[in-house]
């Protein structure tokens, strides 16, 4: 029923396409609707997992108001659920998502194509959204930009599964591309952005078709997510008005110190990474206890503010 139900909407679509728009640029608008329909999608699910996001954080505030002590709990706990969440429904949906959508769009062709669903689904989608809840509920210090486009990416993948074989010829990789880059546009709330991708992918990847119907798509998606959450700018509004020539040097320092800093933290959680990759299922748990430990402690005898990604604590600053 799931498929017939599936054809019957593409059915519709496609006669309505043919009703509108004349022979000339009927097929175009054909290859086009797809990408349209997973970019408004994604542009929704990306808004729904930026308020879930929020939900999250304010959740643990309360708590935290409520009893301080709480942390000590909430934070093993949370972390240890949404181990076992990943785990045991979607192995793939672990790490911030990045990797999995760049290794998608390398192996979407026909050789690879079947192995395809292990990285991007609906079940990773909604496994992604269920565990970032928890870590971010645990105070882990979690962004939702990356796993957005490993959301994004899934979107995109499954419409495209579904798209009757008597539809204009489609690129599985160009769908792949257009849902990373649309999930940029959506997390960042950057149409920009999410061009500024899919042109350097397209000029690595060689895709020559499509250009049209996939840089319309990642605009949708942004601005979808941008007419419902409204504009605004991932690290606030600055206040540059009065600024002094001399402020440069000191955001040249700052910047290259920032770029050293962030450069040995992902040398060190790489370096974790590989250490981790021996663990058997006891030696996981007690790391994500300690982990938890170590980041309840910190909290509650240090500052608090080093619970969650740090996005709040930006703007204020």
């Amino acid at each position: 029923m799931k498929g017939k139900g599936m054809q019957a909407l593409w059915s519709k679509i496609k006669f309505v396409v043919d009703l509108l728009f004349p022979q000339q640029i009927r097929n175009s608008m054909l290859q086009a609707v797809p990408f349209w329909i997973a970019s408004l999608l994604t542009g929704l699910v990306a808004v729904t997992y930026t308020k879930i996001f929020g939900y999250a954080e304010t959740l643990l505030s309360k708590i935290l108001q409520w009893n301080h002590w709480a942390i000590f709990v909430l934070a093993p706990l949370c972390f240890i659920l949404a181990w076992l969440v990943v785990r045991l429904f979607a192995p793939n949906a672990k790490g911030s998502g990045i990797p999995q959508v760049m290794a998608a769009i390398e192996m979407a062709t026909p050789k690879h194509e079947q192995k395809l669903g292990t990285l991007l689904s609906i079940r990773i989608l909604v496994v992604k959204i269920f565990s970032s809840f928890l870590m971010v509920l645990g105070g882990g210090a979690i962004g939702r930009e990356g796993p957005t486009i490993q959301i994004a990416g899934s979107i995109f993948y499954t419409i495209h599964r579904h798209i009757p074989k008597s539809w204009p010829r489609l690129s599985n990789q160009s769908f792949i591309l257009t849902g990373a880059a649309a999930g940029l546009a959506a997390a960042f709330n950057t149409p920009l952005g999410g061009l500024v991708f899919a042109m350097e992918e397209l000029a690595r990847i060689h895709i020559r078709f499509f250009r049209t119907a996939l840089f319309s798509a990642v605009i949708i998606a942004g601005l979808t997510a941008q007419g419902l959450l409204g504009p605004y700018l991932y690290i606030g509004y600055p206040d540059v008005r009065n600024l002094q020539f001399s402020i440069f040097f000191s955001v040249a320092v700052t910047a290259l110190l920032a770029g050293i800093a962030g450069a040995l933290m992902c040398k060190i959680i790489l370096a974790v990474m590989r250490w981790k990759r021996s663990f058997n299922t006891a030696q996981n748990i007690a790391f994500i206890l300690v982990a938890g430990g170590v980041l309840a402690s910190t909290a509650f005898f240090v500052d608090a503010h080093i619970l969650g990604s740090g996005h709040e604590l930006m703007n204020t600053v």
